[in-house]
């Protein structure tokens, strides 16, 4: 049995005794003084023991501690003066005692003893009135460190993390412990589906949890939100006149297919005049010609470019994408890359996906609708699996079929026992949407010889793609 000294008064040292007795924490014996007003309002119950002093009195007090052995003394007084008498006549009695002090009166009290814990009631109330501002995320106080790494996310409609499943989106830094949905705890496994509204429970690293935070609640929007929002075309006036034309004309298409973008073309490799002069008639509000005269400064130029023009999509072809340092240096972007095709998007009419893992298949999928639904696609979701093992995808399906009925859009699941990449050339007139993972970022015309996907569907030069940064 562990001694409790509570010398009190007020509403709080009332509401902090009724918990107390709530609590029946038997293991407990409270020594309470009532300083000349009743607020118990009750008989004492048997593990709580009703003192008739007052705790300004030394005398009074000492008597009460002389022949007990107290494992901690509250001191939660109306007033600032017998408070402080209060913790002086505590400390002279027992050096060593375990002091909590609840100020109400800020600064002007300060007390520097390592026996000591102060409550600021004035931070408490700021902090909860903090808690209660929009995207704020509210984080556990008193368990574990107290420093954030436990917190609780609301998921908000339109997230980025709706309608994904736990083992997609759980990383070796963080962890989703706990989901609160229609006043229901699920203790999720990998299997679990998050839903709008659910409230997470997550615990890992303070700072990691800060930005999880963040990208829970990011709502998606027009693509290429939330990567930005303006299209950048690189476009190497080496090319001839016709591939330069074919590029900004499609370039122009889908930026007038989504809507309140504006087109920037990065012109580089610049030695023909005559030309440059030739393609300002394509400048107008929506559309702004950049120059790069030279080849060396082209990744200092984009760095300066993404500063200003909020850059949500690049649009460069495949020589471009694979020349020296432009694939590593795009993927640290993180920004969403459309690949041109020998087939115009003009014509195209349907959206294509092959499957690949979970956490990529989630990741890029509220995008791949958005898409889709601004271009008037149609959508595909394809396993091609050599194997016939279909079952193992059975989340990502759920998972699309969740976003279809969402997005009131309709998605096509195709499954076939077939090589990926041969059931891909046989489409003739599609877009090809695909994760710009890090095996991507990795890959060179040498892995094209490997066995997966990621390392050899950028050989197909047939279609256009659109790589669309993952999670990894």
């Amino acid at each position: 049995m562990k001694n409790v000294l509570i010398l009190a008064s007020g509403e709080i040292a009332k509401e902090f005794v009724h918990r107390i007795d709530k609590s029946r924490i038997n293991e407990n014996h409270y020594y309470l003084s009532l300083s000349q007003e009743s607020i118990y309002g009750q008989k004492c119950m048997e593990n709580i023991t009703c003192l008739d002093i007052d705790p300004t009195s030394y005398m009074r007090l000492k008597q009460v501690m002389f022949d007990k052995e107290f494992r901690v003394a509250f001191v939660i007084m109306d007033k600032e003066d017998e408070a402080l008498y209060t913790f002086k006549n505590i400390r002279k009695i027992d050096s060593k005692i375990l002091i909590v002090l609840v100020n109400k009166w800020g600064d002007r009290f300060s007390i520097e003893d390592e026996n000591f814990s102060m409550i600021e009631i004035n931070e408490l109330v700021a902090g909860s009135l903090y808690e209660k501002l929009p995207n704020v995320p509210i984080t556990a106080k008193n368990i574990g460190l107290g420093r954030g790494e436990i917190m609780e996310v609301l998921v908000p409609v339109g997230s980025s993390f709706a309608f994904r499943h736990v083992g997609a989106i759980s990383h070796r830094k963080w962890r989703v412990v706990a989901i609160y949905r229609n006043e229901k705890q699920i203790l999720p496994n990998s299997g679990t589906m998050i839903l709008p509204n659910d409230r997470l429970i997550v615990m890992g690293n303070p700072i990691v949890l800060e930005g999880i935070y963040k990208k829970i609640n990011r709502r998606q929007g027009v693509f290429p939100e939330p990567f930005g929002r303006n299209l950048y075309l690189i476009l190497d006036i080496g090319l001839s006149k016709e591939d330069i034309l074919l590029q900004i004309n499609e370039a122009v298409f889908l930026s007038n297919q989504l809507a309140k973008t504006k087109l920037y073309i990065r012109l580089t490799c610049i030695k023909n005049l005559t030309l440059i002069r030739e393609l300002r008639i394509f400048e107008n509000e929506h559309v702004s010609l950049l120059l790069s005269y030279k080849d060396e400064d082209i990744l200092q130029d984009i760095d300066y470019d993404l500063s200003q023009y909020d850059i949500g999509l690049f649009l460069m072809s495949r020589n471009l994408f694979f020349k020296k340092n432009y694939k590593e240096y795009l993927y640290d972007l993180t920004r969403p890359i459309y690949l041109f095709g020998d087939k115009s998007l003009y014509n195209i009419k349907e959206a294509v996906i092959l499957m690949s893992n979970e956490t990529e298949m989630e990741s890029l999928s509220s995008s791949v609708f958005d898409f889709s639904e601004n271009l008037g696609l149609s959508l595909s979701l394809c396993d091609y699996n050599p194997e016939g093992d279909f079952e193992e995808n059975s989340n990502i399906v759920e998972h699309y079929e969740s976003l279809s009925r969402l997005y009131n859009f309709k998605i096509t699941f195709e499954q076939k026992r077939a090589n990926p990449v041969r059931e891909l050339l046989k489409h003739d007139e599609v877009l090809h949407i695909a994760p710009f993972s890090q095996s991507v970022r990795d890959v060179s015309f040498i892995n094209f010889l490997s066995t997966e996907v990621s390392h050899y569907f950028l050989s197909i030069r047939k279609h256009p793609q659109l790589l669309i940064p993952v999670e990894n």
